[in-house]
């Protein structure tokens, strides 16, 4: 990077005409759907167009705006721009559910195929928690604790890859964990909840590290300003505080949303009818009750959430387990 004074924030602006033909293509085809939605008679939500417009806006301002600017010369303000391309902007795309509009638009044929393809064992082992977590943490540790950024500064085509990288791992993650979105999962919402709960660490790793670390991990954002801004070191120590507590703090956020998601389903299930138990509830129902999928020896079944239930089921257990103590000392 050539240095350069500070960028002035009103007409500093850089054009990315490859971006902006995706995005207005992407849109064309996002609002075409809407409006074959409301051909069929159903209305789209107006929220979800609202998410998509939002998402189209950030990314206009990640990057063109004089952020994009000053973010090519400050580790800090490049921070924030990776913050809002790996969890803010796929938040709202994710909210958008432009796979559920694809569904919904296409017709009968349609949807099955989009179906097809969201079910398809490839695009679930690539969209579950298993892939996409280790994935999340790869991308964060791999472009801030390594030379990356430094490479960034003298290769243009690493800093587009970075961006594609960027909006790709922070969808996969959230696509199955947030909202109502078609992703061929079903995961209960203890899982989505442990999901995001784990994506903290490298959010917290990361931030930590640059915190702590004595040398610039990327001179070139010191060597690109003439005189103006932090010192490398600083810059990059700032750096890192806004991903620990902006990354962890936007984490926490999605925490409540799932966790308010979790409780709404709950409170409005209807009354008797059995909630849907995935591998986590199950290994939890047979850790402390010593059930299994089917239910007791005597074929019984219960919701461990259910406070009559669960201490039904509880005291059934420590009935039997005394008699089979009783049982052993009587023996010997």
């Amino acid at each position: 990077m050539t240095p350069m004074g500070p960028p002035d924030i009103l007409t500093d602006w850089t054009a990315t005409p490859v971006w902006w033909a995706v995005m207005i293509v992407a849109t064309a085809a996002y609002l075409v759907g809407v409006a074959r939605c409301g051909r069929a008679g159903g209305a789209w939500p107006w929220s979800r167009t609202a998410a998509w417009s939002g998402a189209m806006a950030l990314l206009v301002v990640t990057l063109n705006s004089s952020a994009a600017t000053f973010a090519h010369h400050l580790f800090w303000m490049h921070m924030i721009t990776h913050l809002l391309l790996i969890m803010v902007i796929p938040l709202l795309l994710v909210l958008a559910q432009p796979v559920r509009l694809a569904m919904e638009s296409s017709g009968p044929v349609g949807a099955g195929r989009v179906r097809a393809v969201m079910t398809h064992r490839v695009t679930r082992f690539v969209t579950s928690p298993a892939f996409s977590v280790p994935v999340y943490a790869a991308v964060l540790v791999g472009t801030h604790l390594t030379g990356f950024q430094q490479a960034m500064s003298e290769h243009g085509w690493i800093h587009t890859s970075e961006t594609v990288v960027y909006i790709v791992s922070g969808y996969l993650l959230l696509l199955p964990t947030i909202g109502g979105e078609f992703s061929g999962h079903d995961l209960s919402h203890p899982v989505r909840f442990v999901t995001l709960l784990i994506a903290m660490g490298p959010d917290t790793l990361v931030g930590i590290v640059l915190m702590l670390t004595d040398r610039p991990l990327a001179p070139a954002y010191g060597e690109s300003r003439l005189g103006w801004g932090p010192d490398a070191l600083a810059d990059q120590n700032i750096a890192g505080a806004i991903m620990w507590f902006g990354g962890d703090g936007l984490m926490m956020l999605l925490l409540v949303l799932v966790a308010g998601q979790w409780i709404r389903a709950e409170t409005h299930r209807k009354p008797g009818e059995a909630r849907r138990v995935s591998w986590l509830d199950r290994a939890r129902q047979e850790a402390t009750l010593a059930t299994g999928s089917q239910g007791d020896a005597t074929g019984n079944s219960y919701d461990i959430d259910g406070d009559d239930a669960a201490l039904a089921a509880y005291n059934a257990r420590l009935a039997a387990l005394h008699a089979a103590e009783g049982a052993s000392r009587t023996r010997r």
